[in-house]
Order: structure tokens, then C-alpha cells, then sequence
């Protein structure tokens, strides 16, 4: 492979924001966010809105996620 042309490909934590649920992968996303894990080293943090624990798709249930007031914002502005 030809030396530094290649993203960082490491270890990050990607957490679910709406079920509160972790996991650690290899990515070549980064992030000022860090974390500790569960074997004491620490880890960028990426903060998802949807992952497979708790998307519809895979929970089999209907759930509302307003992750910021989009409905609020939504009729503020179309009344």
C-alpha cells in the first residue's frame, strides 16, 4: 500500500442515542467525542439516531424518535 493516501482505519464507539446501546467497531470515522470502554482503553465516540436496536426494521416495533423537534420545528413553521 502506498504510505499516506490511506484514511485511519481504527477502532471507534458508535452509540445509539434513542436505545441507549453501544458497540465498538473497526471504521475510519473519527471524532472529537471520546469514551472509555470496556477494556479501559479509549475511543472516539460517534453519536448515531438510529442503529439495529431500534430501528423498526429489525425491532419490529413502531417507535417515534424526535431527535431534535423536527415535528415542533415542522408545525412552527407550516403552522
Amino acid at each position: 500500500m502506498k504510505e499516506g493516501i490511506h484514511p485511519k482505519y481504527d477502532y471507534v464507539v458508535f452509540k445509539d442515542a434513542s436505545a441507549d446501546f453501544t458497540f465498538r467497531v473497526r471504521s475510519t470515522m473519527t471524532s472529537k467525542d471520546k469514551i472509555t470502554w470496556e477494556d479501559g482503553k479509549e475511543y472516539p465516540l460517534v453519536t448515531l439516531d438510529t442503529s439495529s436496536k431500534s430501528h423498526p426494521f429489525y425491532t419490529g416495533k413502531r417507535t417515534v424518535s424526535d431527535t431534535g423537534g423536527r415535528i415542533d420545528k415542522f408545525r412552527r413553521r407550516y403552522g
